[in-house]
């Protein structure tokens, strides 16, 4: 291979905070949030053009529910509650019962990026969208990192920080400090949603849509997949998410452009195959993702890694930072459709034209009800000590990450991450150090339901 010298040079610093957030979803922009309202001055850095991740620029407009599976206690609260009481204020969500299995909430993702921008003014971040991560800056001799380096329109420079906290998804900041990370052994598939206007005019061509891709996907090289989808709450537009995207690694650059041509040309595909079902239709493509829905890439190795016994067992941790009772839901990247495993025991296998209900385990005379994540899980093994992780890069086997790894989960895990940020400087600790009943007070102080 061919290389070039590129030369040394001295960058400008060009912001200097308390925290550092790498990752503008709602689990970076919620970790941000917290900090600033404890009273840190933080900067975020975003890639895209808004915040959201993956419930913006990816379409994925359902959050899951906020209680547990018996309906009887909440325990999710938070940012993400916040967030949903100001959506409904301004009549762009939905929701459904608290016991829904698949869809607490759905919202507008569009009114969604405007409200985040309204959270991120009201907690006076300093915002830098269109500005990428690049590297980090060495470790110094204390074992911390002193700042990143990031490129934008204006160039490149370094923003100098006390507390860093990953929230890219990826775990791009882990990686390039030379953090231990891994790769589950199943990725799961990606999916490219897309957003159509008058879905209605299929008439009962859309309640066909499992099996027409199931006979007719093959015709238009369509891998099997798994549909589902949503109306968009004040708009006359339904959201889909039927595509498949198997085989990509979003670490990797190749791959992710892969990913997202591939994405794209699935859903032409789709709606080729609806126009062709219903030719009377008026079915028309109104938007496309900025980006694919990733479900996995890296994760970082911690001290603890949350397992798929720890969740399906509703296993307590003495430094829970968060919540969740959304089921386990493993999309297949070497069969179609999905598995789904519920905390009472019972599993679910659905694809177009297939339907297994069986259990994963006995009867039992009780069972949990939601499932917890450990603070450990978001600190890299050997990692400078002032860095911590937010999202679905934290440390999980492949059948906790299928749980866990839903954004009303991970939004959790970002507010946890801007609270430690905080303790951490107000206590002068290392991020692994911090007394974890502290940080669960502390969180539950600001809103959180521990």
């Amino acid at each position: 291979m061919t290389t070039f010298h590129e030369p040394s040079r001295d960058l400008p610093v060009i912001h200097e905070a308390d925290v550092c957030v790498l990752g503008g979803s709602c689990t970076g922009l919620f970790a941000a949030v917290r900090a600033a309202r404890l009273g840190a001055r933080v900067v975020i850095v975003e890639k895209d053009n808004c915040f959201g991740g993956i419930a913006t620029t990816a379409m994925v407009n359902v959050w899951h529910s906020l209680w547990n599976t018996s309906g009887d206690r909440q325990i999710i609260a938070g940012l993400t509650e916040e967030v949903i009481d100001r959506l409904d204020r301004r009549g762009a969500l939905k929701r459904n019962e608290k016991t829904h299995p698949s869809v607490g909430f759905a919202f507008n993702s569009e009114e969604l990026k405007i409200e985040l921008d309204e959270l991120a003014r009201e907690a006076r971040l300093k915002i830098y969208f269109h500005t990428q991560f690049a590297a980090p800056a060495p470790i110094n001799e204390n074992g911390r990192l002193a700042a990143v380096f990031v490129e934008n329109k204006s160039g490149r420079g370094a923003i100098r920080a006390r507390v860093f906290i990953d929230a890219t998804g990826d775990a791009d900041l882990a990686a390039r400090l030379g953090c231990e990370t891994y790769l589950a052994n199943h990725l799961q598939p990606a999916t490219a949603c897309a957003r159509f206007s008058g879905w209605d005019t299929l008439g009962d061509t859309a309640g066909r849509l499992g099996e027409l891709l199931r006979t007719r996907g093959p015709a238009h090289h369509l891998p099997p997949t798994f549909a589902w989808g949503c109306r968009v709450p004040g708009a006359a537009t339904y959201m889909l998410a039927a595509t498949r995207v198997h085989g990509i690694n979003p670490a990797q650059a190749d791959d992710l452009t892969h990913g997202e041509i591939e994405g794209r040309r699935q859903v032409r595909a789709i709606m080729n195959i609806l126009r062709e079902a219903a030719p009377d239709s008026r079915l028309a493509l109104e938007a496309l993702p900025s980006r694919l829905g990733l479900r996995e890439s890296r994760h970082i190795r911690s001290s603890y890694q949350l397992t798929g016994d720890d969740v399906l067992s509703g296993r307590p941790f003495e430094d829970t930072i968060a919540q969740g009772s959304y089921r386990v839901d493993v999309h297949h990247q070497d069969k179609p459709g999905i598995t789904l495993r519920y905390l009472d025991g019972t599993e679910e296998y659905c694809a177009p034209g297939a339907y297994v209900r069986s259990r994963w385990r006995p009867e039992t005379p009780t069972n949990p009800t939601f499932y917890q994540v450990p603070y450990r899980t978001l600190l890299p093994l050997n990692g400078p000590e002032n860095v911590i992780v937010a999202g679905r890069m934290l440390d999980v086997d492949p059948i906790a990450h299928a749980a866990v790894r839903v954004m009303v989960n991970m939004n959790q895990t970002g507010e946890a991450a801007g609270v430690a940020a905080v303790l951490a400087l107000e206590t002068g600790q290392p991020l692994a150090s911090l007394n974890p009943g502290l940080l669960r007070a502390k969180l539950i102080e600001g809103g959180s339901a521990l």
